[in-house]
């Protein structure tokens, strides 16, 4: 009853509000519900003292539906507080309220809302009361309403989040509520938040050995005799096998933990290459009646490491082919929607990446989700700064106090799911090789093992101890604690120093190591230390994606058009570094193989080809320098382009770049064959040939045999815009979204490489235009509104369902082409 009257108050209050959780009520009132708090929020960016109460008037505010970034909402502006750091963007403080009413007979129940991520410096209020405070941008959290709850009537639910304070991080953040928010309401004897942990300490082809592991917390009154029981769910719905029921005994007001074993016989294994998902539904029975269930999806999988064999999953050694990525969508700015976390992850796999890290910070539940369904392996990180800070008001300013809750929310979060291979506690720690670093340390490493001592620690530790070459007095301090932090990780993690790793082994010979960031430029070099070196289990670029902030990053230009210092020998530096406020317009880095719309760049193509991962041959050619001195700030290399549209240099000579792992490339010029060459130990083969307009053409030669081949093309005018969705149909509940890519085409449809115009998009329908923009990081247009310019040739729209059915209708207009249009269908 209570759950038809609960319908009926959100039903006359906020219509859109909860449209999952009405729809997902059971009949009965026992049972935990669960569902996202996504819809209904009314926000304000600015600050109000008042804005806590119940009763306070938030009618001028504008209707948001989560996830929410209002930096991304804002204008470039070199004097933005959080500078090159965080992409020019605004900060600042917002507001944030939800109102609901509560059925009366919720009196008695236990009500829980679980913050995903909000960033940062979040304060919740529950009717006025404050319930908690959250100074970490990326960790979730969970909020016990149930003290200020208003059972039979109306509730307001408000979250002030403070990002005023700048700067705090050295890539873009966003601000706001920018992953979902979930509601569950249980009764007072349930499982703990993030209280289930699976396990499975053997599993083979033939069978495994599964562990639940299920934390019981009673809010009732009086202590109760609880039965705990477990049922396993193979990937095709159908049960695997049942645990013995478990009796519990929790004291009022007090927790007790179960665990329980199942045995199963030819299980079906979790890995990269065939992710199958199972699920753990964990019941808790007072007598005969059932008072709580949590649905637990896990993997099997048997994960194991060492220095003789590597990382290994079900017995065979897997080589990291890693990226690095930080947590923002591009155009969407740090908004976590599923679909654009799988896509994502979705374009990394296809890339050729087997792991990615999620620097420097635990990511959305979405990314991981998709990381397990698609068999992508994950190093979860959990900080950038420990005591020392990095940026006047970043994450050290709260360490001491908060790291133990942080490292807990993050592991046993995330702990469940079987594309977590590696916890890694930190990023560039300044304070690794001394004392605060030899104690703490130690410390977080231990800490991760309370919560999971089936995954192995490691940490991204940049620089080196001492230098045998001028050794100094502090030498042996910093030795000691490096030492105090390698012994205490089980994989021993460094950026940027893997050949001192290396060459170190015979010291350690126990030890296996893992690059946790390289440089993106010869991939081969990176990839023979992987594979020529058993205790190497991996290697991680710098970065897969390009990314908002860290501004300037992998940048080039020539010289003249910024400061450079110029040595005695010749060689050019960039006197101004990445992440300097001076380099407005940049707004992030291009340090990725895939640039920042998802699309892949040459060296993409390379890395693919160095790693074996599926491609044999690819052409580009190399951004001419006609005589100026190309400067590559560090992290970059030297720019390619997959083109052979380059109108007036007619005659010129054009550097071309084949990416093979074949014997030999031929090089065809409309036919010509202009030279033969054989890869060299990264394989790559670069030719010079003068340019001329047609047809360029790299042939794969093995054992004397033409066998594959990659061609370019000269384009020719711009004649029509050509829309390309991901998605035609998407859902009607302000989470849908369509990736739309726009291209600027000639008459046979090829890509118009140089295309540079201005677009204007028109929607109509049930949705918006969530974001927009083209992959010049140099750029300074918004990534909201209703139009851009093309970037070689190329821009994307991406279309966000709003709470109606219908058809969203893109209108794409250019001067001087005819326009274009695209449908997608929005379904309840």
């Amino acid at each position: 009853m209570f759950f038809d009257v609960f319908k009926g108050f959100l039903r006359n209050r906020i219509p859109a509000c909860l449209a999952f959780f009405l729809t997902s009520l059971p009949s009965q009132g026992a049972l935990r519900v669960q569902s996202t708090l996504d819809d209904g929020w009314k926000f304000f960016l600015g600050d109000d003292s008042g804005a806590s109460a119940i009763g306070f008037d938030d009618a001028a505010w504008r209707a948001v539906t989560l996830p929410h970034d209002w930096s991304i909402e804002g204008k470039f502006d070199p004097a933005a507080p959080m500078g090159a750091a965080g992409g020019f963007l605004p900060a600042g403080i917002g507001w944030y309220r939800l109102h609901f009413d509560a059925p009366e007979k919720w009196a008695g129940r236990k009500v829980l809302v679980e913050f995903e991520g909000i960033y940062q410096h979040a304060q919740v209020f529950c009717n006025g009361r404050l319930l908690a405070e959250h100074p970490y941008g990326y960790s979730g959290f969970v909020v016990d309403l149930t003290p200020a709850l208003k059972p039979g009537g109306e509730n307001v639910l408000a979250v002030r989040v403070d990002n005023s304070q700048q700067k705090n991080s050295r890539w873009y953040s966003g601000s706001g509520i920018y992953r979902h928010v979930r509601l569950t309401v249980s009764d007072p004897l349930h499982m703990a938040p993030w209280g289930v942990f699976v396990t499975t300490p053997s599993a083979s082809a033939d069978a495994a050995t599964v562990q639940v592991r299920t934390k019981i917390q009673n809010d009732r009154e009086t202590k109760e005799s609880a039965v705990v029981q477990t049922t396993l769910i193979g990937p095709d719905g159908a049960e695997l096998g049942k645990g013995e029921p478990v009796e519990a005994m929790p004291a009022a007001g007090g927790s007790c933990g179960v665990d329980q074993k199942i045995f199963l016989k030819n299980p079906p294994l979790w890995s990269p290459g065939s992710p199958k998902m199972c699920a753990a539904v964990t019941r808790i029975y007072v007598g005969s009646e059932l008072v709580d269930e949590v649905r637990t999806p896990f993997g099997i999988r048997h994960l194991a490491w060492s220095a003789a064999h590597g990382l290994t999953i079900n017995g065979k050694t897997v080589k990291l082919n890693g990226g690095c990525i930080h947590h923002d969508n591009g155009v969407l700015g740090a908004c976590a929607f599923d679909w654009a976390e799988e896509r994502k992850i979705e374009l990394l796999k296809a890339s050729g990446f087997n792991a990615i890290r999620t620097a420097h910070n635990p990511p959305s539940p979405a990314l991981l989700d998709a990381c397990d369904r698609m068999g992508m392996l994950v190093m979860e990180e959990a900080f950038d700064c420990w005591t020392t800070e990095k940026n006047k008001y970043d994450y050290s300013t709260v360490f001491k106090d908060w790291w133990e809750r942080d490292i807990d929310a993050m592991v046993l979060r995330d702990r469940n799911h079987p594309s977590v291979v590696m916890w890694s506690i930190g990023n560039e720690i300044p304070e690794i090789f001394d004392a605060k670093g030899g104690e703490y340390g130690p410390k977080l490493a231990d800490r991760v093992r309370e919560n999971d001592a089936t995954r192995p620690v490691t940490n991204g530790i940049l620089g080196w101890p001492d230098n045998p070459d001028k050794p100094s007095p502090k030498d042996a301090e910093r030795r000691k604690n490096a030492l105090l932090n390698w012994d205490s990780h089980d994989i021993v993690g460094s950026n940027y120093r893997l050949y001192a790793l290396v060459a170190e082994q015979g010291r350690f010979p126990g030890r296996a190591v893992v690059e946790t960031e390289s440089l993106p430029d010869n991939p081969g070099e990176h990839y023979r230390r992987v594979m020529d070196n058993s205790f190497v289990v991996g290697s991680f670029v710098w970065a897969a994606q390009d990314h908002l902030g860290e501004s300037g990053g992998a940048r080039w230009f020539y010289e003249g058009e910024e400061p450079v210092k110029v040595s005695k020998d010749g060689s050019i530096t960039p006197i101004l570094k990445h992440g300097s406020d001076k380099l407005y317009p940049w707004h992030g880095s291009n340090a990725g193989d895939l640039d920042i719309l998802g699309n892949r760049k040459p060296m993409a193509h390379w890395r693919n080809i160095t790693w074996d991962a599926g491609e044999k041959i690819f052409l580009a050619v190399r951004q001419p320098s006609d005589g100026r001195k190309l400067v590559i700030v560090p992290w970059g290399w030297h720019p390619t382009w997959e083109s052979w549209t380059w109108p007036g240099r007619e005659g010129k000579p054009m550097e071309v770049e084949v990416y093979s792992r074949y014997d030999a490339v031929r090089l065809y010029l409309n036919g010509k064959c202009v030279e033969e060459r054989k890869p060299d130990g990264l394989f790559r083969a670069v030719f010079t040939v003068n340019y001329e307009p047609g047809t360029l053409k790299a042939v794969a030669v093995q054992d004397g045999q033409e066998v594959g081949d990659a061609t370019l093309v000269t384009t020719g005018e711009p004649t029509a815009i050509r829309l390309t969705l991901d998605r035609r149909e998407i859902r009607a509940d302000g989470q849908g979204l369509s990736f739309v890519a726009v291209e600027i085409v000639d008459k046979d449809g090829r890509l118009q490489p140089n295309a540079d115009q201005l677009v204007s998009f028109q929607l109509t329908g049930p949705g918006t235009i969530a974001g927009l923009g083209n992959a010049n990081l140099k750029s300074d247009e918004p990534y909201q509104g209703s139009q851009c310019h093309v970037f070689h040739g190329r821009a994307l729209v991406v279309l966000r369902a709003g709470h109606e059915a219908g058809v969203l209708t893109l209108k794409a207009d250019v001067e001087g082409l005819a326009p274009a249009t695209a449908e997608v269908k929005s379904i309840r």
